[in-house]
């Protein structure tokens, strides 16, 4: 009998009967739209809203479907949330609903936040958008510490060995904090090793014959979003710039939403120079306090590379991915929840992307440049960790602090 994880999506229950066939166009419209609209919090916030409209709700899934659906995202490169947003309109209509759905819960968040980039990103912006600005970044390297300490403990309770587990995750924090050009790379070796020592066991391998897997099904899927981002690259100049930077983050990014803060951070600011240290905080913190994934930070950056053309830029090649993986891989999404190599490779690079997720609040407290924004800092660490604040929260009272500050000093460090 089949072991029940390795059970997880059935043909029958992702290509048979479909209790949302029967759901239109214009309701997956309203109703992602809906979530991508009030969505703030991040991917804890997504799951949720998609369970209670999918789930509870509706009926349109059962529980365990939408369970194996988590998991599988979770194995995939990208923002989680977002991918599993595109597989339950998916579910509903297909392809279509799926680019429908998917564009729906992207889109509101997109426009806010490339609206408030012409403020935050401005060359002379107004002293109270310095000072939000300043104290909502002062508020980021500890929501970096709380969302890296939020995926270390279950990931150590799910670790396979312990010695390579610490050592996956102190690579990635070292890489992050001292060569994060090279995060992706780092990345993909930890994976690489885990599924190369986990191969050498006598278990046998889920998923399928060799070559005929699902993995081996998506390689032309995958290879869209790399042509996506090539064929900016010919162009040659910032849009090439803009379009592998968003690239690493919606195609290469393992563990998590906040792991594209490591991936760009010293292309952004210490190789390319589109941004400041301070203009990078305040792009995280925007990231964090709009609705949506939190993935679309990178339109920031490319807006702060190339203006609104370069945002739009960002947002398409960083999600191509996401859609690329969902449309083609969502029939086999048991198989690949139970493929033994997919697993073992996220076993190797999940504690890195932890690892590199705590190393980039190194990197961003060293961004701080006001002596009262430690205080802040400390006192968001607090706020998270010990009092379980919520991170919109936290970050907007940090903001209120810097605009109250900025405006009793009558200036601030742009």
């Amino acid at each position: 009998m089949a072991d029940p994880d390795e059970r997880a999506l059935t043909t029958e229950a992702v290509r048979g009967a479909r209790p949302g066939e029967h759901v239109s166009l214009r309701t997956v419209l309203m109703e992602w739209g809906r979530i991508g609209c009030i969505g703030f919090g991040g991917p804890p916030t997504h799951i949720k809203l998609l369970r209670q409209l999918c789930v509870e709700r509706r009926r349109w899934m059962d529980a365990r479907e939408f369970e194996d659906a988590i998991a599988v995202c979770n194995l995939m490169p990208g923002p989680a949330s977002t991918q599993l947003a595109i597989f339950c309109a998916w579910r509903l209509r297909g392809r279509l609903g799926a680019l429908v759905g998917g564009a729906a819960f992207i889109v509101p968040g997109l426009v806010a936040i490339l609206a408030l980039s012409v403020l935050f990103v401005a060359s002379s912006p107004p002293l109270w958008v310095l000072g939000a600005g300043a104290g909502a970044g002062a508020a980021v390297p500890a929501v970096a510490v709380n969302a890296g300490w939020s995926l270390l403990v279950p990931s150590w309770h799910n670790q396979h060995a312990a010695t390579r587990w610490l050592v996956y995750l102190a690579a990635g924090l070292a890489a992050a904090a001292t060569v994060g050009v090279w995060l992706v790379l780092v990345l993909l070796a930890c994976g690489t090793v885990e599924s190369a020592v986990r191969s050498a066991s006598p278990s046998p391998v889920s998923g399928g014959a060799p070559g005929q897997g699902p993995a081996d099904k998506m390689r032309s899927v995958i290879a869209a979003p790399v042509m996506l981002a090539v064929g900016a690259a010919v162009s040659g100049g910032v849009l090439a710039s803009v379009a592998w930077e968003a690239f690493k983050v919606g195609g290469l990014s393992f563990g998590g939403g906040f792991v594209i803060i490591p991936l760009m951070q010293t292309d952004v600011v210490s190789h390319d120079h589109w941004m400041t240290g301070a203009q990078f905080l305040n792009a995280v913190a925007l990231g964090q306090v709009t609705p949506g994934p939190v993935v679309q930070t990178v339109a920031v950056v490319g807006y702060a590379a190339a203006g609104i053309g370069g945002g739009l830029l960002a947002a398409a090649v960083a999600f191509a991915p996401s859609f690329a993986f969902v449309l083609g891989g969502a029939p086999h999404f048991g198989r690949i929840r139970a493929n033994r190599y997919a697993r073992s490779f996220l076993d190797g690079a999940g504690p890195a992307a932890i690892g590199a997720i705590l190393g980039s609040a190194i990197t961003l407290t060293r961004a701080l440049t006001e002596p009262w924004q430690y205080a802040v800092l400390a006192a968001a660490l607090v706020a998270l960790l010990a009092l379980r604040r919520g991170v919109v929260l936290t970050l907007l009272f940090a903001g209120a602090i810097g605009i109250i500050i900025a405006l009793a000093a009558g200036t601030i460090s742009p």
